[in-house]
């Protein structure tokens, strides 16, 4: 039984990513503890306020690429070394236009939007590292394609590693200088760190591969195979993220017109993200690495229409997500002051973790469900269950803000979100499945 497990690719990916992710993860949290006690609740309110402007462009940058190029080499046959270099000049080429955009808007979304002036540098900063992160994507997507997990947890591995090591140094001594100098710091290192981790991948390449003129040269044809999959399922991510962008920008103007100040806001916000939802988050590398690993398989077998092992995958995937995530989040509801105080030296953020835990549970299914989805080949549903709550998130935000309930205007619309995501995505996955 045992050899027959590790003569199993899905079962052997699943544990490298498991495995790997835990200690990914471990570092993670490490480097986040480290951040989050160096810097204080302030430093974490500024951080936290530009973080959903990282993931927009972030998710721009990277383009959806792991999946799609994984998807073309894996289903499509492809050439793996030409699918790579046909989509280098394209990345380049996006995020050259991303950060022309970033420096047109940095100033007015700090000063008119975030109403903080602060944060002009590090928004700045964030246009520097999106080169380094779209080549990373393009190359995690070699990897994922080629089903070798190993290569791609040790590069996110060394990543972390490379952060945490620079970090540690910097940050004590930037602090005594500067907030926000530190903050912009914390964002560049992004840059050496990929760069890391793209060595890394580079190194573990196989021995004595070869490159042509014919290699090198981008091919229309696979372009548009990429092109095909990024597109639609990037528009998806992009709904989200421009929703999660939008959030605090919402928040802050609303809770300001109805008397909150811009201190507080900034305090609580902080609060939220750095302490409670973090916290509350720890499994999502676990959830996501498994989740991934579900898509090349899922996406072979549909394409020849073996159902039964579709949703046999999608049930063991959903399943190990949602037993960790039960697992997690009921040690943390239990005793969420003691753990805040364990790892962030606070107890700030434990009246929203016990308001959140018992619907958090839905985000740990949500992940498999929408990979599933992509793998089906239903970007466009994924993409309008976005759309549906995302524009149901800042609509309650929104209402909910102007009630005066401060930031659990923002907390209830959380849980009503996942409620919604969820349901939408079993009804989709079920009709597709079994018509």
């Amino acid at each position: 039984m045992i050899k027959k497990l590790l003569k199993n690719n899905f079962f052997m990916g699943t544990l490298i990513l498991l495995t790997g992710g835990f200690l990914s993860k471990l570092l993670g949290f490490v480097l986040r503890i480290i951040i989050t006690r160096q810097i204080g609740t302030e430093g974490i309110g500024l951080y936290s306020l530009i973080t959903p402007t990282f993931g927009l462009f972030i998710t721009i940058a990277t383009f959806s690429y792991p999946a799609s190029i994984s998807k073309v080499i894996n289903v499509k046959g492809r050439s793996s070394k030409s699918t790579v270099f046909s989509i280098i000049p394209i990345s380049l080429l996006l995020n050259l236009i991303t950060l022309l955009i970033i420096f047109l808007i940095a100033k007015p979304l700090a000063v008119y939007f975030l109403k903080d002036a602060r944060l002009y540098i590090p928004l700045l900063s964030i246009g520097f590292t999106l080169p380094f992160i779209g080549l990373s994507s393009i190359i995690k997507g070699y990897y994922w394609g080629k089903q070798r997990m190993g290569v791609y947890i040790l590069s996110n591995i060394v990543e972390q590693i490379v952060r945490i090591t620079i970090l540690i140094f910097l940050i004590p001594i930037l602090i005594e200088k500067s907030l926000v100098l530190t903050i912009s710091v914390i964002i560049l290192v992004n840059m050496i760190s990929e760069t890391s981790s793209i060595i890394v991948m580079l190194l573990g390449l196989p021995k004595g591969i070869t490159l042509s003129k014919e290699d090198i040269k981008p091919k229309k044809e696979y372009i548009r195979d990429i092109m095909n999959i990024s597109v639609p399922s990037t528009s998806s991510k992009i709904v989200g993220s421009l929703a999660h962008f939008l959030e605090p920008i919402v928040l802050i103007n609303i809770l300001n017109f109805v008397g909150y100040s811009n201190d507080f806001i900034v305090r609580e916000y902080g609060i939220i993200n750095g302490y409670a939802l973090a916290l509350l988050l720890i499994p999502q590398f676990f959830t996501m690495s498994i989740s991934t690993s579900l898509i090349p398989e899922l996406a072979k077998n549909y394409s020849v229409k073996n159902i039964t092992q579709c949703k046999k995958r999608i049930y063991q995937i959903t399943g190990l997500s949602l037993a960790i995530g039960a697992f997690s989040t009921g040690i943390i509801f239990a005793i969420p002051e003691y753990l805040l105080n364990l790892i962030y030296k606070t107890t700030l953020g434990s009246n929203y973790i016990k308001v959140l835990a018992p619907f958090f549970l839905l985000y740990f299914i949500n992940t498999p469900l929408a990979n599933a989805l992509q793998a089906l080949d239903m970007s466009k549903e994924e993409m309008n269950i976005t759309l549906i709550t995302s524009i149901t998130k800042l609509v309650l935000l929104t209402l909910l803000s102007l009630l005066k309930i401060g930031m659990y205007s923002l907390i209830l619309s959380i849980i009503v979100t996942l409620i919604i995501s969820t349901f939408m995505h079993i009804k989709k996955i079920r009709n597709c499945l079994n018509s």
